[in-house]
């Protein structure tokens, strides 16, 4: 199945619905003209399409192999990552001192949609270099800068994440590698698992960021430090030297992402891996969440990205698929009311999610650049809230859409030959990794909105309030719908997040209502954002502009069918945390 990047709707978000031209004032983002910005997603729309994927299909049946400690891609990938680098498409958000574009993480998060959504097993390889470059832009010393950034950002070497181990999954206080002082450097030895693109061929050196325990480091996450463990041992030219004392000892056989290798890696077999400090000691769970908020982010997309490739083919084959006569007169099986419904349900999920990942790069881009102090903080704060919901709600819409997907082809999609099932087996993974859904929805809960008062959540609130004020009274019967139905979760949201900053000191409390207020949240930030879209697209709709008319009616469609679910998470959320807590492990666990 081919892939189209909706380039069109992405330049709408981008330009009108959050404010390109004011990013592109802030200082370091001059480069980000109209004319760029469309040059670079045109280029990256022909990219995604032409080279990537036709891989996904084929690289999902091939799958990444392991022998004799070389891991083999499937055929086509490493040409494809080849021209992906020399494109320039690795640096898009990176600093051009380090030979990167220099443009706005959300012109950078436009294509790293499209990249995932072409395919997303190759995507996650340099989706893990970009949170290297972030961590050691942030943290690493200026000689360690010096010998990585650049190769980082041109895609020269890749990185990647080394943090679980067998013990030691969420809770990293629990890791046990060890990292021994060898003069300026240090010996590492331990077993790493799950380890994202661990090990391959396609660059010519892979630079591990691996959290470690010093001899006399104290226990839990404190005594964790963070090592640069490159693959091969750079010469004092930078080219690759002698090869370190690491190796990739199994692959996971997995639901889905085939391509992508999911490597145990096990390190100092022999001498003991070189590993060079980053930072201080003690400070590497830290700095491992510079790289690992960059990386629920784009988890996040990843699931707007497969919800957009499963909604393409499901739109595709429901218009040529004939069965029975339908409502509406057409041939296709889309004539059908309930299919009908079944697609636009993709498709105003899909909007959502993208408008909402969009916003939360627009803050980091504002909290990054802007030159006034107070408005840098306000826009960390409402990344640093949105991070989560974007993480934890769109990768449990993403798999919605996917699931709904195959049930539009019918029995097809469940037959892997039409290809349906891939992306509900790929996407699946995107609530899990970089931190399960109930770790994002703890984190929102306590982190983000318990921690600061609320503060960060009430502006947010306030925000959507003044936005969608007024909306009811339109003369548009659509956008009066929308307006009346936002104005409604918005105030069923701010009840349920006024009820957790009174309950939640109880932990058991703020535990069951965590992943319900999260995903609350998530609804509600959608229909805001698509009841702006709504709001900026009523003029021209009333014109006879059919793009801008089809904002209304997908604004109109989540409103009736997607955001009452809303208020239903609203309620679960405001419930005694005795309802989860309180019930016997006995029956919980079905003894009972």
């Amino acid at each position: 199945m081919s892939y189209t990047a909706p380039t069109r709707h992405m330049r709408y978000l981008i330009d009108e619905v959050l404010g390109l031209e004011g990013i592109a004032a802030l200082p370091g983002y001059e480069e980000a003209t109209p004319d760029t910005v469309t040059t670079v997603l045109e280029e990256a729309a022909r990219f995604a399409a032409g080279e990537l994927a036709p891989l996904n299909a084929p690289g999902d049946r091939a799958g990444a192999r392991l022998a004799d400690g070389r891991v083999t891609v499937p055929e086509g990938f490493a040409e494809a990552y080849r021209a992906y680098v020399e494109a320039g498409w690795n640096g898009i958000a990176c600093d051009p001192d380090h030979g990167g574009m220099g443009l706005p993480n959300l012109v950078a998060t436009a294509t790293q949609e499209m990249w995932q959504s072409a395919n997303l097993a190759l995507s996650l390889c340099p989706m893990l270099t970009a949170g290297a470059i972030e961590a050691l832009t942030r943290h690493g010393s200026e000689d360690q800068k010096a010998l990585y950034l650049s190769r980082l950002v041109s895609g020269e070497w890749t990185g990647t994440m080394v943090l679980t181990e067998p013990q030691a999954g969420t809770d990293l206080g629990a890791i046990r590698t060890r990292a021994e002082r060898d003069g300026d450097a240090y010996r590492l030895f331990g077993q790493k698992i799950y380890i994202t693109w661990g090990e391959h061929e396609m660059a010519e050196n892979i630079i591990h960021l691996v959290l470690a325990r010093t001899p006399d480091a104290p226990e839990g996450v404190k005594g964790i430090s963070m090592f640069i463990v490159p693959k091969y041992l750079p010469e004092s030219d930078g080219s690759p030297g002698a090869r370190n004392d690491l190796q990739c000892v199994g692959l996971e056989e997995k639901l889905g992402i085939h391509a992508s290798p999911t490597c145990t890696m096990v390190f100092g077999e022999g001498a003991g891996a070189v590993g060079y400090l980053v930072g201080e000691e003690g400070r590497g769970l830290e700095y491992m969440f510079t790289m690992m908020n960059e990386a629920r982010h784009k988890v996040g997309l990843q699931g707007l990205a497969i919800g957009e490739r499963a909604y393409q083919q499901a739109a595709a084959y429901a218009a040529e698929r004939v069965q029975g006569r339908t409502v509406t007169g057409e041939a296709g099986i889309v004539g059908h009311p309930d299919v009908r419904r079944m697609l636009l349900t993709m498709k105003a999920a899909n909007e959502a999610m993208r408008a909402l990942a969009y916003a939360g790069a627009a803050a980091m881009d504002r909290a990054r650049r802007s030159t006034d102090g107070h408005e840098r903080r306000r826009q960390q704060a409402r990344a640093d809230l949105l991070i989560p919901v974007v993480k934890a709600w769109s990768t449990e819409m993403g798999i919605e859409v996917a699931s709904t997907g195959i049930q539009v082809h019918g029995g097809m999609g469940y037959i892997e030959e039409t290809g349906a099932a891939q992306y509900l087996r790929d996407v699946r993974i995107a609530a899990i990794y970089e931190g399960t859904n109930g770790v994002q929805a703890n984190d929102f809960m306590g982190r983000k909105l318990l921690r600061d008062g609320g503060a960060a959540m009430h502006a947010l609130l306030d925000e959507m309030a003044a936005d969608v004020e007024g909306l009811g009274d339109y003369a548009s019967e659509a956008l009066s719908e929308v307006g009346s139905a936002v104005v409604a979760a918005v105030s069923d949201l701010r009840r349920s997040t006024d009820w957790a900053l009174r309950e939640g000191g109880d932990p058991a409390t703020a535990g069951g209502a965590a992943f319900p207020l999260l995903m609350q949240a998530g609804f509600t930030a959608g229909g805001w954002l698509l009841a702006r879209c709504a709001r900026i697209s009523a003029d021209r709709a009333e014109g006879g502009d059919a793009f801008h008319q089809a904002r209304l009616e997908v604004a109109r469609f989540y409103a009736a069918h997607l955001l009452p679910r809303a208020a239903a998470y609203g309620r679960a959320a405001r419930t005694p945390g005795s309802v989860v807590a309180g019930v016997p492990t006995a029956t919980v666990t079905g003894e009972l």
